[in-house]
């Protein structure tokens, strides 16, 4: 059976900038089955849905439903659930979490202020703390937004919570069905597309470690796409691993060509340059849709500068 997976993975397309873009994840938990459009079609009442959405809207937070792998029958709703956010912007990393009986509560967050990095009104309103457990592995499983989703992710999200990985949770929606399975880790905010389970532990174990995997990697959610491709080559031409010591401090000029500039916490300045190109030979996107040629970020260049980023600020 052909699927937009299989194509893609035939075709060996790039996953290097391809990450869903979000400063700061805001995860809910919700069992029962998820609609394409989760936050408004499953059992989340859908007026708190949209009103989630519209406060979120502009602010770099977003959204997703979370729930534990296994079956997913019409249990009710929970008497607790999980919330987490994190934000993922190098420098100020932090992933807090909190349990909540009235999801509604969520209303009452400062989503400007979450998007920033400000932690405050998560904790004040939800009584969070920061997360002291594993790191978080979201894998996406909704079928009901491609096939591909839940064929391929929901598997791997129960061969992970089966060999014990505490912090795997299924996910409502990470973008690019193509490169299913897809895992986000957090705190860091790394995304993964085609992932494997025994990668995935070693991605995890890494994190613990604070460290950053590049196999596999589709980028950083804090950047825009050229600054996830740009940020992956600068560590690869680096070798540096480390995570939260690599910003992208400048984006200039727009598409199809954009020049990039990634410092190091260490002073060190990079200069790449970063082409949008076409997938060729066409191929779909998500399963069931027309054949198309989604956008890719090729490094085209990688130039370490003899300035320093305290030099450039000045």
């Amino acid at each position: 059976m052909s699927t937009c997976t299989t194509a893609s993975r035939h075709l060996d397309e790039p996953l290097s900038g391809t990450a869903a873009t979000a400063t700061t994840w805001l995860l809910i938990e919700q069992p029962g089955p998820w609609g394409a459009k989760a936050l408004t079609s499953s059992h989340l009442d859908p007026t708190l849905g949209r009103a989630l959405e519209a406060a979120a809207q502009g602010t770099g937070v977003r959204i997703a439903l979370i729930r534990r792998p296994g079956r997913h029958a019409d249990c009710g709703t929970p008497a607790e659930r999980h919330v987490y956010a994190a934000h993922t912007t190098p420098g100020n990393v932090w992933l807090h979490a909190a349990m909540t009986r009235d999801p509604g509560q969520l209303l009452d967050l400062d989503f400007t202020a979450l998007g920033t990095g400000d932690p405050r009104s998560f904790d004040r309103v939800l009584h969070g703390l920061p997360h002291t457990d594993d790191p978080l592995a979201l894998v996406c499983t909704n079928g009901k937004r491609d096939r591909c989703c839940a064929l391929l992710g929901r598997p791997l999200a129960a061969e992970l919570a089966a060999s014990g990985v505490n912090g795997a949770w299924e996910v409502t929606h990470l973008g690019g069905h193509r490169f299913s399975p897809t895992v986000l880790v957090l705190p860091y905010g790394y995304a993964y597309g085609r992932a494997e389970a025994h990668a995935v532990k070693e991605i995890l174990q890494r994190v613990r470690e604070g460290r950053v995997v590049t196999e596999g990697c589709r980028g950083n959610s804090a950047w825009e796409r050229p600054g996830q491709a740009a940020e992956l080559a600068v560590r690869t031409a680096s070798g540096e691993h480390a995570a939260d010591v690599l910003m992208v401090i400048r984006t200039d000029g727009a598409a199809p060509r954009w020049e990039v500039t990634v410092a190091h916490a260490d002073g060190r300045l990079w200069r790449v340059i970063v082409a949008q190109g076409a997938s060729l030979p066409p191929r779909p996107e998500s399963c069931g849709s027309a054949l198309g040629s989604p956008a890719r970020m090729d490094v085209v260049a990688v130039r370490q500068l003899e300035e320093t980023a305290a030099a450039v600020a000045c």
